[in-house]
């Protein structure tokens, strides 16, 4: 561990030029559609992602906080790189995760060399999926996607469909993640059935 009362004049350049660079994530643009009818970045996800897990602390357990928000602010920061892949089309893309993985790392190339190691080390660790932490982050990214589905102001024809099947093998891993999808599905399930009536338009696809 760095001693970080006296940083190097080096090392707070090379810190700061990847600050810098990941300001990128501001203007790399998803699917998700705001209330008032922009498409969202993904920085803008990712902090919403982050905060939706800070205010459900306390029902979280044994799970380590800091740790589990240090992988939702990483998780996509591949994107500022290559843009990012939208929900319904990540199974039709492969090689999404290892490009992700390269532009993680392409990113990370001004840090110092712990650095570079560190945050590689939480990308890999979000992208297998198998700690507590990175179940959990994974199942609140799915969560918060879903949830911008529901209060976007969307197309005609948006597939609200979509979120009934989305990401359930991580949203059913634990208790909270399993009860705030229950409340999801049953609001995704009232959307469809309002956009069914005759008065609301052609059933969504």
């Amino acid at each position: 561990m760095v001693d970080q009362t006296e940083l190097p004049r080096a090392r707070l350049q090379s810190v700061i030029a990847f600050v810098q660079a990941t300001e990128r994530l501001k203007d790399t643009l998803r699917s998700g559609i705001t209330s008032q009818g922009r498409q969202e970045s993904t920085a803008e996800h990712s902090w919403r992602l982050a905060l939706m897990v800070m205010l459900f602390e306390d029902a979280l357990g044994e799970i380590d906080l800091a740790h589990l928000l240090k992988l939702c602010l990483i998780h996509d920061l591949g994107e500022a790189l290559s843009g990012d892949v939208p929900a319904t089309e990540q199974q039709a893309d492969p090689d999404r995760a290892a490009r992700e993985r390269r532009d993680m790392s392409e990113l990370c190339n001004v840090l110092p060399g712990d650095l570079q190691e560190r945050m590689m080390k939480l990308w890999d660790e979000y992208a297998a999926g198998e700690t507590g932490e990175a179940v959990l982050a994974k199942a609140f990214d799915k969560l918060e996607t879903m949830y911008q589905h529901l209060l976007g102001r969307n197309p005609p024809g948006f597939d609200y469909q979509f979120n009934l099947g989305y990401g359930r093998r991580y949203t059913d891993r634990h208790p909270l993640t399993r009860e705030l999808r229950a409340m999801l599905d049953t609001e995704t399930r009232a959307r469809i059935a309002e956009l069914q009536t005759p008065d609301k338009g052609q059933p969504c696809a």
